[in-house]
């Protein structure tokens, strides 16, 4: 850290980012991108746009916001594009929060939210899982502060009902409820629905999971008319061109072929429940992953072992050092074929180490 460095930076911890290897090739299972290549259309609109670098790209997001509110069934004016979801949430901490209104938030959840906190200078209050690492709604109830919840959850793939984050909304009304749904395409339930009964809720989603977009970075947010305008006017005030054209032009497709995407999602889900099962005839215990990853442990191997083994053998899994959660390990979920790999050298593991 240089000498110039801002003195309320000074203890940042940053967000660490899972690997991103540049030698020898892995089976990639440890940062929850989707196996799948984009469809044509998404190549075809990146080819047409490339000649057009020299523009600025819309501010407005245009024709992307008009897919979207379509494919979402909400109004143009209830959108907000932004450069990934991690951008829309931190518009929303730098909007909504201040010394006089902290943030509230799982204090095993998405890695950036504390950071968002205190890179913007906002008091914030972490609230423990249970046991099972569930979310206990009621905990959430009159929490004094805004509140930011991944639904389904990360690293644990957990989720809320509909009904329990609605009890969350009716008892904050004076605070803003930010619902992370970055994996909500893979069994959760969205909240979209409940953006027109409840003015505090803000609903974020990203392209990187569901869409096969995490390169391109692009992510939304949808609330009420005015909620997009506040954060709007963070946008406007920041970088009014957050949204490069091809990116801008790579969303509207994916959205125009929703289906693809979607069938997906299906597709990883069924991979996903049957890598669970292989898993569970190993011995491994999993949480009810409603995401695009499991997150497991087994009782013989720890789970910093496990993760370094695999590593060695060409297979990269996420895990964490953090005291709580060192046994597990999160592992993405891929193609039939990426998995039967896992599967056969994390057997392998095991007998070596029986």
């Amino acid at each position: 850290m240089s000498r110039f460095m801002s003195g309320r930076f000074a203890s940042l911890e940053s967000y660490v980012p899972g690997e991103q290897p540049k030698t020898m090739q892995y089976v990639k299972l440890n940062t929850n991108e989707s196996p799948f290549a984009p469809s044509q259309g998404v190549l075809d609109a990146i080819a047409e746009q490339s000649g057009l670098l020299q523009l600025y790209s819309d501010p407005d997001a245009t024709n992307l916001v008009r897919q979207a509110a379509q494919v979402f069934g909400v109004k143009e004016s209830q959108i907000l594009m932004t450069n990934g979801s991690d951008e829309i949430l931190n518009f929303a901490f730098m909007a909504f929060g201040d010394g006089e209104h902290p943030f509230v938030f799982p204090s095993l959840s998405y890695g950036f939210y504390p950071v968002f906190a205190k890179v913007n200078s906002i008091p914030y209050r972490e609230i423990p899982l249970i046991e099972d690492f569930s979310i206990n709604p009621a905990d959430y109830h009159h929490a004094g502060g805004n509140i930011v919840i991944a639904n389904p959850n990360a690293p644990t793939g957990l989720t809320l009902s509909l009904k329990e984050i609605e009890g969350i909304l009716q008892t904050n009304p004076d605070h803003v409820v930010v619902i992370d749904e970055a994996y909500v395409d893979f069994g959760g339930e969205t909240a979209i629905p409940l953006v027109d009964k409840y003015e505090n809720l803000i609903v974020t989603r990203t392209f990187s999971k569901s869409y096969s977009m995490a390169g391109a970075r692009l992510g939304f947010g949808i609330a009420n008319e005015a909620l997009i305008a506040d954060m709007n006017t963070i946008k406007f005030s920041t970088n009014p061109y957050n949204v490069n054209r091809m990116t801008m032009a790579a969303g509207t497709a994916a959205l125009t072929e929703n289906d693809y995407y979607m069938n997906n999602c299906r597709t990883i889900v069924a991979v996903r429940e049957w890598t669970k099962q292989e898993l569970a005839q190993m011995g491994f215990t999993m949480t009810d992953s409603k995401a695009n990853f499991i997150f497991a442990r087994h009782p013989k191997v720890d789970g910093e072992t496990l993760y370094k083994k695999l590593k060695e053998r060409g297979i990269l899994v996420r895990h964490f050092s953090r005291e709580d959660i060192k046994d597990y390990n999160r592992i993405t979920v891929g193609t039939k074929q990426q998995m039967e790999a896992f599967l056969a050298q994390t057997k392998a593991i095991l007998q070596e180490e029986q």
